[in-house]
C-alpha cells in the first residue's frame, strides 16, 4: 500500500498535536480536545444507562449518512497483572481516525469510563475496562449513544468504525441494529477468547464476544484491516472472524509494516476510499 498524502484537515491535526507535544502536555483530556478542535469536532457528554460517555461530533448535513468511530480499550492495564485506575487513552487512535475523516457527519464515542471524570460516572468500576469491557450493559450503553446521534440524521444509514476493542463493540452494536450500512475495524479484537488464549491471559466470561454474533452481521458490507506486524491482535483474528461471518460481504486487508499502535490515521483517508461492498 502506498503511503498517503494527508488531507488539509489532517495536516491541521498533526500541527495541533505537535504543538501540544512541544508544550509538554500530558493531560489526555487536553490532548483529545486539541485533536478534536483542529477539525471542528465538538465535545459532548451523553448519559446512557448509568454511564456518561464522552463524545466528539461534527454534524453538518442531516441528509447524509452518519459515521461513528468507537475507541479502543485505552489504558486498561498498567502491566500484565495490574489494571489502571483510569482507562482514558493517552494515544486515542480512535479519535485520531475520526479526526482524519472529512465527512460531513462524524461522531467519536469514547468507551465507558474514558475521558469523563469518575465523579460523573458512579457506575464505573475497574471491571468495565478489564473483564466486563464488552458486557451486555456496556454494549447497551454504546448502542444508545449511537441512537442519540442517529436521531440527528433521521432516516440516514450508519457507518460504524472501531479501533482495537472498539472493533468488537462496533460488531456487537451492528448485530442488533437495522440501519448499519457498513462496518470497518482497524486492528479489531474480533474474538477476545482467541486473543486472550494466544496471550495466555484470563478469559472474559462476563463479556460478549464479537465472533459469536458473526452470522448476524453477514449481510453488512464490512472491511477488517490488520497490521502485518501487529503482535497484540494478530491478522489471523480478522481472517478467523471473516470465516465465521461467511457470505459475500466481508473483506480483510493486512497492511505491511503496521503494528497495533502504528500511525493508522496517516493511512486512513486512503483506507476510507475502500468502500466495503457485498460481492455478487
Amino acid at each position: 500500500m502506498s503511503i498517503l498524502r494527508r488531507h488539509g484537515h489532517l495536516a491541521m491535526l498533526v500541527t495541533a498535536v505537535a504543538l501540544l507535544a512541544l508544550a509538554g502536555c500530558a493531560d489526555p483530556n487536553i490532548h483529545a480536545d486539541a485533536i478534536a478542535q483542529a477539525v471542528h469536532l465538538q465535545r459532548e457528554e451523553v448519559s446512557v444507562d448509568g454511564f456518561v460517555l464522552t463524545s466528539f461530533y461534527r454534524l453538518t448535513r442531516p441528509d447524509q449518512p452518519l459515521t461513528v468511530y468507537i475507541e479502543g480499550d485505552g489504558l486498561a492495564w498498567r502491566n500484565r497483572y495490574e489494571p489502571s485506575d483510569d482507562p482514558t487513552p493517552h494515544n486515542a487512535l480512535g479519535l485520531k481516525l475520526a479526526a482524519a475523516d472529512g465527512a460531513a457527519n462524524v461522531v467519536y464515542l469514547a468507551r465507558p469510563c474514558q475521558f469523563t471524570p469518575m465523579a460523573q460516572n458512579p457506575r464505573c468500576a475497574v471491571g468495565y475496562w478489564t473483564g466486563k469491557r464488552f458486557a451486555v450493559e456496556v454494549i447497551d450503553a454504546m448502542d444508545q449513544a449511537v441512537s442519540h446521534y442517529a436521531a440527528r440524521t433521521p432516516g440516514q444509514s450508519i457507518n460504524l468504525v472501531g479501533y482495537s476493542g472498539g472493533g468488537a463493540v462496533a460488531v456487537l452494536i451492528a448485530a442488533r441494529r437495522h440501519d448499519v450500512a457498513t462496518l470497518r475495524t482497524v486492528a479489531g479484537n474480533l474474538d477476545h477468547a482467541e486473543v486472550n488464549r494466544l496471550h495466555q491471559v484470563s478469559l472474559m466470561p462476563d463479556s460478549l464476544n464479537a465472533i459469536d454474533v458473526a452470522p448476524q452481521v453477514a449481510t453488512i458490507a464490512q472491511l477488517h484491516v490488520s497490521g502485518a506486524d501487529d503482535q497484540v491482535v494478530v491478522p489471523a483474528i480478522a481472517r478467523r472472524f471473516a470465516q465465521a461471518v461467511g457470505g459475500h460481504c466481508t473483506q480483510t486487508l493486512t497492511v505491511p509494516g503496521m503494528s497495533h499502535e502504528s500511525d493508522w490515521p496517516a493511512l486512513w483517508p486512503d483506507l476510507l476510499k475502500r468502500t466495503p461492498v457485498c460481492s455478487k
